[in-house]
């Protein structure tokens, strides 16, 4: 049950160690990429140095400030208005503020929520969802039950209605990603030098994703799922999946057990993703490289060097999980990796459906894969390569959207054309093509074939002369303005100060808008600015769209995102807060005079991400999937009790949100 702080009251907070992180967190959410040298050494242009000539030759370094700086960079009134929508459903906005008070920074161990609002438990992490599965019980976990029961880590969510067709926001199909997992904190006494069979399988089967038939009443109130409902679907990390597009019986792509390089065991690590307007979930494979060991006993150059853009271990692994299953041993299977890194479309109205890994849209660290239609009914998806110094993407349809064809629309995602994005200084920006043959993508390059630049994306980042950006995560357009939003969460490797980020290290983010040449995701060329720089509001060198900082909340590390049907952007958190208090939900306008006033809606129990974050169509139903509650702890030593509290042990849960006081029932209204 969620805490209402009194808004007023200041909770003391231990003081911030800037940059230093949870070991734990980043050992087994990322395989401690933090602490290595970041992978990409092409010579191409940080965003930083992008931003530092663009405003110096703007001559704005003499204003003084970054506020000051990123202000004479914003776009004039006229620019600022709204923009008509571009997708199959238009939102109608009000203008209406955003109409609660803010809670506090705290370190609760509790979903904390703005007045007015509370909260119930959906579903947690080994809750039965299959015919057949128990009831969970810490002390009595297999394999065989885990696979019929919720996954661990719930990231991103999804709501489908019932019927696939309807605007319906009070039965759904709830769909969650498990992104990874979590030993120490399922396992009494976990030996991370010796997991044993069992530990290693019950977390394979912990990983992927869930389907849940979920329903609310109709005057509102919490949501509640179904445990026997036919949609009910477990994807783990041995699910039958097949690859399409241009990669797919590559040889690259093919294994001892699979010599057609067209069929694939399971989804690992995924993170974000996005609903496709034919009513299918696209879920991105994110850190996939951690689960993979022995890169040292690579004979082949050129694989070796491509596991090595993407920081595959050179020994064994964290996990463990190669000493068991020989397809995560490099020395034995060396082509597996390539498998992994891929969005993969899941049909969750059809029970029967085999997972697609959809080659075409290259392979990366994905972090979300978010779609919207072009002029000419193309489908674009945006998605993000979250590691420091990484790109940013576009992938555009050759097919057109029929809103008639289902069928049709099924297989849009297999033929189109990847860009990667380029910033320049004059505030322009360019989506490049990734096609084999146009500029260096060529074999006298490293590039034989369209089948590699996919397997090989980063790559063919570097060649083109893509910008190097702070760790891009979820990317995400506007329904009301059109503009595009993409979060960049941090970047703990940087090194030397810029006027737009002049944190050394950068722990804390900023926010970038893009404006699409006539607003129209089809486009090659955009305008870009800062949105946001995350921090203190204290600290002169942040920045919130122009708002008076001393009304907006301290915000740091913006991880996902969704939009209300006001456009209002809802920004979930996931690392170092400038408080040093526990993650959040922050809502923001993004139009009119309260743009950029950033306000604390929520924040999670302690040790926890904030994810989703999810509305329904209505937008009076908002979830929260709770990720990794406790970390930093043991099963010994718990540091969280949520969401079961007394003596419990953590579980990772979504929580369902609604307005429970009187008035408007709109979240957030």
């Amino acid at each position: 049950m969620a805490s209402n702080l009194d808004p007023h009251r200041r909770i003391e907070l231990p003081l911030l160690q800037v940059g230093r992180g949870n070991h734990k967190s980043c050992r087994w959410g990322c395989g401690d990429a933090c602490s290595k040298e970041p992978p990409n050494r092409s010579g191409n242009e940080t965003y930083a140095a992008v931003v530092e000539r663009a405003l110096s030759r703007r001559s704005f370094l003499a204003a003084g400030g970054v506020g000051a700086l990123v202000l004479g960079a914003a776009a004039s009134p006229a620019e600022a208005s709204e923009y008509p929508p571009v997708g199959p459903y238009r939102p109608n906005p009000t203008g209406r503020r955003l109409a609660f008070t803010p809670i506090e920074p705290n370190n609760v161990d509790d979903v904390v929520l703005a007045e007015g609002y509370d909260d119930r438990i959906l579903i947690a992490w080994g809750d039965p969802i299959r015919p057949g599965a128990p009831e969970f019980d810490f002390d009595a976990q297999s394999p065989a039950d885990q696979a019929r029961q919720f996954g661990y880590n719930n990231d991103y969510l999804a709501f489908f209605p019932l019927p696939w067709w309807s605007a319906n926001s009070f039965i759904g199909l709830l769909w969650a990603n498990h992104e990874y997992t979590n030993p120490e904190l399922m396992f009494r006494n976990y030996d991370e030098d010796n997991p044993t069979r069992d530990q290693v399988d019950i977390q394979i089967q912990a990983h992927g994703g869930s389907i849940v038939l979920i329903q609310r009443g109709k005057r509102g109130g919490p949501f509640r799922h179904r445990p026997l409902s036919r949609y009910n679907r477990r994807i783990t990390g041995t699910t039958p999946m097949r690859l399409d597009g241009p990669a797919a019986g590559d040889d690259l792509l093919k294994t001892s057990r699979d010599p057609s390089g067209r069929r694939v065991r399971g989804m690992l690590n995924n993170c974000a993703g996005g609903v496709t307007p034919w009513g299918t979930v696209l879920t991105g494979e994110e850190n996939f490289h951690q689960y993979f060991a022995n890169l040292d006993a690579v004979t082949d150059e050129r694989v070796r060097a491509w596991h090595e853009r993407y920081v595959l271990p050179e020994g064994e692994s964290d996990r463990k999980w190669e000493r068991y299953h020989d397809r995560f041993d490099l020395a034995k299977e060396p082509n597996e990796p390539f498998r992994f890194g891929w969005v993969v479309e899941i049909d969750p109205y059809d029970p029967d459906f085999t997972p697609r890994k959809h080659t075409a849209l290259g392979r990366v660290k994905h972090e979300g894969a978010t779609t919207t239609l072009t002029r000419d009914k193309r489908v674009a998806v945006y998605t993000g390569d979250d590691e420091r110094f990484e790109y940013f993407y576009k992938f555009v349809t050759k097919g057109r959207y029929r809103w008639w064809d289902r069928k049709h629309n099924l297989g849009l995602l297999e033929k189109g054309t990847l860009y990667v994005a380029k910033l320049s200084d004059d505030g322009t920006g360019k989506w490049i093509p990734l096609r084999h043959g146009r500029g260096p993508l060529t074999a006298a390059n490293g590039f034989a074939s369209q089948a590699e630049v996919q397997i090989n994306t980063r790559g063919a980042g570097d060649l083109v002369g893509a910008t190097k950006m702070d760790r891009p995560e979820d990317i995400q357009r506007n329904p009301v303005n059109g503009r595009i939003y993409v979060n960049l969460t941090n970047n703990t490797a940087r090194t030397a100060p810029d006027p737009g980020n002049p944190r050394v290290p950068n722990p804390f983010g900023h926010v970038l808008e893009l404006r699409e040449d006539g607003d129209d995701p089809g486009a090659t060329s955009f305008r870009w600015r800062i949105f946001l720089l995350c921090g203190d509001p204290a600290d002169p060198d942040t920045y919130f769209a122009g708002y008076p900082k001393e009304l907006v909340s301290p915000i740091g590390s913006p991880d996902n995102m969704t939009f209300d049907n006001e456009g209002n952007i809802w920004l979930a958190t996931d690392g170092t807060q400038p408080t040093g208090g526990n993650n959040g939900l922050f809502a923001c306008p993004t139009k009119g005079s309260e743009r950029g006033h950033v306000q604390l809606f929520a924040t999670v129990p302690v040790g926890a991400e904030t994810c989703g974050p999810l509305l329904t169509r209505d937008n009076r139903s908002l979830f929260i999937a709770v990720q990794h509650p406790g970390e930093g702890g043991t099963v010994e030593e718990p540091t969280s009790h949520w969401p079961d509290g007394g003596d419990s042990l953590p579980r990772p849960a979504v929580t369902s949100i609604w307005r429970s006081a009187e008035g408007d029932p709109t979240i957030g209204q």
